[in-house]
């Protein structure tokens, strides 16, 4: 049996979890095993060679439109048309680079393009539209960390909606209970700041605005343009607070709540992506492993002490607690407290400080028992609006990476993970069969398992304890429901023999009814002469 476990046991090693590049950081398995900063600078140096190649290209369809607009106008000799003729190659650039360019390329230009609810303007000059198109192709080919200010252009573009009338969504929405505390909450903190508390106000609630009007944009583009304010303004604290880290790190997470709360209905699994499915199967197949026990798993956590098993409910609760939480700073706290209490139980029952190999089981067995709701979304929520400077180091960013490689060895368990025989295991994941059922051929305990084996689970050890209740009372039941039947047969048994006697009795002492002769009342009484009189019965005539 201890070479079973030892075969069965889930070993990670920490360099596992850190970062591909070996940057030190906590790597993700959404960023392809890269930590956040990592994963953005392949992502910028991807985008950056993909706007290259499209520049590149966009030179030659240039040079090509160029090249037979001015064979047409040798043939025609119509010097009188060449200004117009020279925005026909832009023309015919932009119609063809809509046509075969991806929503990827034009990220940053749908960003800060103009909204549609914006009022219309007077018709451009040729002059006009000319540069207007020069700007738009300079949006569209240029990295975004080579053009302005992002928060400059939210605040234009926020003056923009402001010119052209445009009512704001976010003023005509009812706020909820809680956003208006977080808001109150927001406004008071950035009250100690003075001046620079000012300026992050504007510059939250601009993008605020700005992100409320964007409803095309896919989840990993949110996810990009809340990164990229928290870079810039984190950058911007920095220069303000002179390298006091602490402070800086305070204002962000005040202002990450302030945003994501927000922002948090129209970003939270968003129709655009397929987190929906993705819970959908992980709850469905977390529920097939219903069967899965602590032995399987190699958990070293004895249940039946009460404070392991206090320890182990309060990490249930707080892992199911996580899905009730708006900032993605608060379901970290959620993560991190439910960590917390797996170490303490296992140190509890170890009497010593508990280690990775010991933390990942337990970590998978409280995912398995608690089945959390929306676990694929909230995992995503966090990795895309995150501050990532959480995800990277210390104990959020180490209890996440955690999480995220229990969730994906849920998913790739197979019998291999559980020294099951793979027949075993489908018919335990069909429901078929279980191994807490009693079976011949199981090599899990069984109905009179060992006191060794009931022992080391809690659970187990009371599911059998059950079963002897059970099998008592059908036994009881089966001695009540024969002594109902004997008692009834005595009954018909009595009934028959009372009649009987009866009958007996009737036929041999007949009832015989003899009617009275009537008599005169004193025609009995032979003293009636010594009465004296007037007790003398007197005769009178009728």
């Amino acid at each position: 049996m201890s070479q079973r476990k030892e075969r069965r046991g889930i070993h990670v090693d920490q360099s596992e979890l850190h970062c591909n590049k070996g940057c030190g950081y906590y790597g993700n398995a959404a960023w392809q095993g890269l930590c956040s900063k990592c994963w953005r600078e392949e992502y910028q140096r991807a985008r950056q060679k993909q706007i290259q190649e499209d520049w590149a290209l966009a030179e030659k369809l240039q040079r090509e439109e160029e090249v037979a607009y001015a064979s047409i106008q040798g043939a025609q000799s119509q010097p009188q048309a060449q200004p117009q003729a020279s925005l026909a190659p832009f023309s015919k650039f932009e119609e063809k680079k809509t046509n075969e360019k991806t929503r990827k390329v034009t990220t940053v230009k749908k960003f800060f393009s103009p909204s549609s609810r914006t009022a219309p303007k007077k018709a451009p000059t040729v002059g006009e539209e000319k540069l207007t198109g020069l700007r738009d192709w300079r949006g569209m080919f240029t990295p975004p960390w080579e053009m302005g200010s992002p928060t400059e252009a939210l605040v234009a573009r926020l003056r923009e909606n402001q010119e052209g009338k445009t009512p704001s969504p976010s003023i005509s929405r009812q706020s909820s209970i809680e956003t208006d505390r977080v808001s109150r909450d927001f406004v008071d903190f950035l009250k100690t700041l003075h001046k620079p508390g000012r300026e992050v106000h504007k510059q939250s609630r601009a993008f605020i605005e700005i992100m409320a009007n964007k409803k095309d944009l896919s989840a990993d583009e949110l996810s990009e343009c809340v990164q990229d304010f928290y870079q810039n303004l984190s950058d911007r604290l920095m220069t303000h607070f002179k390298g006091s880290s602490e402070r800086v790190e305070r204002v962000m997470d005040e202002v990450e709540k302030y945003i994501m709360t927000r922002l948090y209905k129209s970003v939270f699994c968003p129709e655009t992506t397929d987190d929906e499915e993705k819970d959908l199967a992980t709850q469905n197949r977390i529920r097939a492993l219903h069967w899965v026990d602590i032995q399987m798993l190699c958990v070293p956590v004895d249940e039946e002490i009460p404070e392991v098993s206090d320890n182990v409910v309060k990490a249930i609760t707080d892992v199911i607690e996580m899905d009730s939480k708006r900032v993605p700073r608060d379901k970290l706290a959620c993560i991190t407290r439910c960590s917390k209490h797996i170490f303490s139980a296992i140190k509890i029952t170890k009497s010593e400080p508990a280690s990775a190999d010991d933390f990942l089981p337990t970590l998978i067995y409280i995912v398995l028992k608690a089945n959390p709701p929306r676990l694929q979304s909230n995992i995503q929520y966090i990795t895309r609006f995150c501050n990532p400077s959480r995800l990277m180091t210390g104990e959020d960013g180490y209890y996440f990476t955690n999480l995220c490689c229990a969730v994906a060895f849920i998913e790739k368990l197979d019998a291999q993970s559980l020294n099951l025989d793979p027949e075993d295991f489908e018919r335990y994941m069909s429901g078929q069969a279980s191994p807490r059922r009693p079976e011949a051929d199981s090599g899990w305990p069984q109905v009179d398992p060992p006191s060794g084996s009931a022992a080391s689970s809690p659970a187990l050890s009371q599911v059998y304890q059950n079963l002897d209740l059970l099998s008592g009372l059908g036994s009881r039941q089966d001695r009540v429901l024969e002594g109902v039947q004997s008692l009834q047969r005595d009954l018909i048994t009595w009934q028959e023999s009372v009649e009987r006697e009866v009958q007996e009795i009737l036929e041999k002492y007949p009832l015989e009814i003899r009617l009275p002769t009537p008599s005169a009342i004193d025609s009995d009484n032979v003293e009636n002469d010594r009465l004296p009189p007037p007790l003398t019965p007197q005769v009178f005539a009728g």
